[in-house]
Parts: structure tokens; sequence; C-alpha cells
């Protein structure tokens, strides 16, 4: 039994490739770097050679880049949008049998400061969750026609893998930096911003749990705890015996795109999955 995943060498690839060893599944790895097998997810040639080459049981679309801001806007509409449809085509001419997961995201939905559940109503408030909304959209057109396609869509979570262009990394990677003697000041955003911080280890668990089952085909995946970001600093600089508050600056004039990003995980949770991982167990992992 073959899969293929897309994206193969972020975090999210990185934790499933080890799910489907434990499983005995045999995966391939489709990544723009090295390590993997490079493919251009916006041309459909590409992309439908490797689905009629391998005829995967799975398919895993974890590709893109995870930033809103609007100069990635043909990035993600390359890797995401025409993607998406690139991969559900070529399975519908090849293998149509396969079982495939689209991410989504938890940025893609209105958000009214609540916690957010998968049938909420969407909101196209970035490039970035313009492309998302298509490529479920895609999903749901192509699960009309037979396949099974499922989405789920994802809420904060991290890793020691993490990229060092995200938040939570730049804060543990300062703490430890500020420990080993440096003199720096971090400078953040709104660290009043709540949102989830859930482990990208477990995270994948909900995705294999969502994948093999054959009743529920979308569902927000999530931990459903939100922290304030000063909680995360806090955990990471105790870890060092540090106090936060010496070491981060607020940066002035910064623009929050949310106050508070949370999940509804109830469907997700109603399949068996929940998440084993804290936040203070995140940070004592990323901070290691």
């Amino acid at each position: 039994m073959r899969a293929i995943i897309f994206g193969a060498n972020g975090q999210d690839g990185q934790y499933l490739s080890r799910l489907l060893d434990q499983n005995k599944i045999e995966w391939i790895g489709i990544s723009r770097a090295g390590g993997s097998i490079a493919t251009n997810l916006s041309n459909y040639t590409e992309v439908s050679g490797l689905i009629d080459k391998y005829r995967p049981a799975f398919v895993f679309h974890f590709a893109a880049n995870s930033t809103t801001n609007h100069s990635a806007w043909q990035e993600n509409h390359d890797a995401i949008s025409t993607g998406t449809l690139n991969i559900l085509e070529a399975l519908r001419e090849f293998c149509p049998s396969t079982r495939v997961f689209i991410t989504g995201s938890g940025l893609q939905f209105q958000n009214l400061n609540k916690p957010i559940k998968e049938s909420d109503p969407f909101e196209g408030k970035s490039s970035y969750a313009v492309s998302r909304i298509h490529s479920v959209y895609a999903a749901r057109y192509y699960r009309m026609m037979g396949l099974k396609t499922y989405v789920g869509y994802l809420f904060n979570h991290d890793s020691p893998l993490r990229g060092n262009e995200h938040i939570n990394k730049k804060i543990a990677d300062a703490a430890r930096r500020i420990k080993q003697g440096s003199r720096e000041t971090l400078v953040v955003g709104d660290l009043s911003v709540k949102k989830e911080f859930g482990f990208a280890g477990d995270i994948v668990k909900a995705v294999w749990t969502l994948i093999t089952q054959d009743n529920v085909w979308e569902a927000t995946i999530g931990t459903g705890k939100a922290y304030p970001i000063e909680a995360w600093a806090d955990n990471c600089f105790s870890l060092c015996g540090l106090n936060w508050r010496d070491h981060v600056q607020q940066a002035e004039n910064f623009k929050r795109e949310y106050d508070i990003l949370v999940s509804n995980p109830t469907t997700i949770f109603s399949l068996g999955w929940h998440p084993e991982t804290s936040i203070e167990e995140l940070a004592k992992m990323m901070m290691s």
C-alpha cells in the first residue's frame, strides 16, 4: 500500500511520514525542497504522471506557503488552488478509489471570536484564505463525482521542525540564544492575541483518523484551547530561567489579524482523536 505526500518536507509532512512508517505504508515524498521528488503542483502533466506511476491508496496535500501575506498570492494560488485541482483531476483519471486529504485552515472562516467549526461560513480575508476556500470547493465538487475527498481545517500547531519564520519558533529560539548570552531584544507583534498551541505530531494523527473512516468528510482539527502569545513566551523564557518581559518588545503600530483563533473540534473528537500534548510540553520540546 502506498501514499503520496505533497509537501513532504514541511513539519506536517515529516510527522506524517513517521506515522505512515509505523503503519507499514510505503510513502513517496513530493516537495520543492531537497530530499524528495521535486514537482511543480501547478503543472498537471507532472502531477498526473506521479499519480499514474504510483497509483497510491492515499494522497495528502500539505504543500503551501503558510503565510497570509499578499505577496505570496501567486505561490499560494499555484500550490493550493491549482495544485488541488490537478491532484483531484489526476486521481479521477487514474485511480478514483484513492483517499485524498486536502488541507484547510482556520483562517479561511469568518471569525467572530468564538470557536470555529467546519460548518461555519467562509470569509476570504486574504489571498491565502481565498486559495484555501477554492480548494475546499474543488474537493466538494470531486466528492460529488465519487472521489473520497477529505478536508481537515488545521489550526495553529508547532513542533521542533517548524520553520524559523514563524512567531512561536522565533520566540523559542530567542529565549535559547539569550540564555546562552545574547543581548538581543526580540520585537514581536501583539502578544495578547490568542491562538492554539497544538503539536504537529498530534495533528497528523487526527488527519489519519479522518482519512481512514467513511462517515465524516470535513472536520476542524485543533485542540479547542487558546492561549495568548505571551503565555507561550512565558513558557519558553521560564524554561531558561528568564522573564520574557525583560527581553521581548511589542512592535509599534502592529495590526493583528484577529483577537482569537480557536477551533471547535467536536467532530474530530467524536471519531476518537484527542490531542496528547499540552502547551507546556510543546514548549519543552521546542526548547530542548
